[in-house]
């Protein structure tokens, strides 16, 4: 299930032993992993910054011991539901496209987590002119496709072109809205399959050279870019709607087998050349996907460590909290897993429409009890404290914590009251809601925080949504609920992609992603100021600024948790590593011991 529309990503509560899907975005990713069994008290974020020319030349740097040869076997409870990089958003489509799809920019994640932004098929991440309303990238040379052909610009073109066509709806919008100046850019553009191009778009087969001319200034689109869907397409192959079930590969691996539901196997792209990919490793022969087994069973198995299952790894779904304990508690199983914090946050969105008091809103987060909350969820192994909107990883963020949640997690019931008091709100109604059959540890977690919320001076009223119809209901303007639980993670990690969507009181809508509906005359000014600022680091400074004055004078939200993933892998894995783009596997580091 996803928050908005049918895009977003990932994440469960694996520690509460939720079956939830979270809002998220594709590509914005998690927080920095440890691999080799981390705990919980191993919460590592890395800077994420923008690489060089240098940086963006290939080969990927090795990995410590790895052997080429063998087949690797993730396991997933699903099969991927698009393999079209204009249809891919969802992180679980995306990490099987990091195989064989390639962008113009690219994230190089180090040993730990650390990211840079590169350029992938470009030669580096781009020149910006115009305070960002035109971008130039220049391909790199030796870039083919799987068939030997030269992949050039205008696949390149094709792809973004692509994403105008009526079928490729499942994508992201970004750069389409940037080029046309509209959220109705089907409008100005249909695609390139009537035989025309977009004027705005610009390629030069001689300099192979690609431009972009915004109508919509994004001094970020560099990292937008980096998402798969604008993966490029071959021209010449294009088969519309039935290339999402057989794409053309410019990576290291090439799709040779697709059973739906059941198994996926991708083998080696023998036209991929490492000396232009300064992203991916490619040591394995193969890698075939196995479709169903659940977290639990996947776990159960991982566990035993037999037959192939010692070259397998958990895709997707991590370690439920019916073993998470076992696992962490047993050695030789806790150094068989990887995990890491997800990006984003979990938070409960408070509905500025309703409670327009900021000091109730500001005493709701101090009474929130994320101790005991965080205690149902599994205790530390389930994630971090969240203080602030944009979480660890992202570029420019500075932490905070202005309702003393690291010092009194459990809440401070006595300051809450007080601002109530002080505000003459004592007594004050407020009417929370969660998705009812999502966890049993949402059912739990209602008792604690209608507990706080009564100690400190509210009259809670609990109102829960059945969860097939929550996001539905949670995301209508007229909605009766004061706050909400809710989840959000960002499509790259600049704070753009948190605050804009969660606080543009222009975006309010049904359906919209703003659920606590601030609608606040400066925080639109700033949101919409901080878009269009040229220079990375003071776009990065405005974004971090704004987290906290939106957080201190407006409290629209209330931080929960930077959740924590685990996912066990085979005794005959190497290379395992978190993922801090998907939250899963770093497929492409992986190996298969001898």
């Amino acid at each position: 299930m996803s928050l908005s529309r049918r895009n977003f990503v990932i994440a469960t509560s694996v520690a509460a032993g939720g079956s939830m899907v979270l809002s998220a975005c594709s590509s914005g990713g998690g927080g920095g992993g440890t691999g080799g069994g981390g705990t919980a008290s191993t919460a590592k974020y890395s800077a994420v910054t923008i690489g060089t020319a240098d940086d963006s030349t290939g080969p990927a740097p090795a990995v410590a011991g790895a052997r080429k040869g063998g087949t690797i076997h993730p396991i997933g409870p699903d099969d991927f539901s698009h393999l079209d990089p204009q249809r891919i958003y969802y992180s679980w489509n995306s990490t099987v496209g990091n195989l064989y799809i390639r962008c113009l920019t690219g994230y190089k994640i180090a040993s730990g987590g650390a990211m840079k932004l590169v350029g992938d098929l470009a030669t580096d991440t781009g020149t910006m002119s115009d305070d960002g309303k035109t971008w130039t990238f220049t391909l790199k040379d030796g870039l083919k496709w799987e068939d030997g052909s030269e992949l050039t610009v205008e696949d390149v073109r094709h792809g973004i072109e692509r994403g105008f066509a009526s079928f490729t709806t499942e994508g992201a919008t970004y750069l389409q809205s940037a080029l046309t100046g509209t959220n109705d850019f089907r409008s100005v553009y249909k695609g390139p399959y009537g035989g025309k191009h977009l004027s705005s778009v610009v390629t030069d087969t001689a300099k192979k050279t690609i431009t972009f001319h915004l109508k919509t200034a994004r001094p970020d689109l560099n990292w937008t870019l980096a998402m798969h869907s604008y993966g490029a397409v071959p021209v010449k192959h294009d088969t519309k709607e039935k290339y999402d079930k057989d794409p053309v590969s410019c990576g290291p691996y090439r799709i040779k087998q697709h059973s739906v539901d059941k198994s996926l196997t991708l083998v080696r792209n023998t036209h991929w050349d490492p000396a232009t990919d300064p992203i991916r490793s490619a040591y394995p022969d193969s890698f075939v996907f196995e479709f169903g087994p659940e977290g639990l069973q996947a776990t159960d198995r991982l566990i035993a460590d037999s037959g192939n299952d010692q070259f397998a790894v958990m895709a997707y779904s991590g370690v439920p909290a019916e073993r998470i304990q076992k696992v962490l508690g047993t050695a030789d199983l806790k150094a068989r897993t990887v995990d890491g914090l997800l990006t984003g946050l979990y938070y409960y969105a408070i509905n500025c429409k309703r409670i327009t008091d900021v000091k109730v809103r500001q005493a709701l987060n101090y009474a929130w009890p994320l101790e005991q909350i965080r205690r149902i969820y599994g205790g530390p192994s389930a994630g971090e404290y969240a203080t602030t909107v944009l979480s660890p990883d992202i570029a420019g963020r500075v932490k905070f914590d202005i309702y003393g949640k690291l010092t009194k997690p459990q809440g401070d019931t006595a300051k809450a009251k007080a601002l109530l008091k002080e505000a003459g709100k004592l007594g004050q109604k407020i009417v929370y809601t969660y998705p009812q059959g999502a966890s049993d540890a949402y059912d739990k977690t209602k008792v604690v925080i209608a507990a706080a919320l009564k100690e400190a001076g509210f009259d809670p009223v609990v109102k829960p949504v059945e969860s097939t119809s929550y996001y539905d209901q949670v995301q209508q303007i007229d909605n009766q609920f004061d706050v909400m639980w809710f989840g959000w993670s960002p499509d790259w990690p600049t704070g753009y992609t948190l605050l804009q969507p969660l606080f543009d009181g222009t975006t309010i809508a049904n359906g919209a992603n703003n659920v606590s509906q601030l609608n606040v005359p400066w925080v639109n000014a700033a949101i919409k100021k901080n878009a269009v600022i040229p220079d990375a680091t003071k776009a990065n400074a405005a974004w971090a600024a704004l987290d906290r004055q939106i957080m201190e004078k407006e409290a629209p939200i209330i931080p929960e948790t930077y959740q924590r993933r685990y996912y066990l892998y085979g005794d005959k894995v190497g290379g395992s590593e978190f993922d801090p783009l998907f939250s899963a596997f770093i497929l492409y580091k992986l190996y298969a011991k001898a």
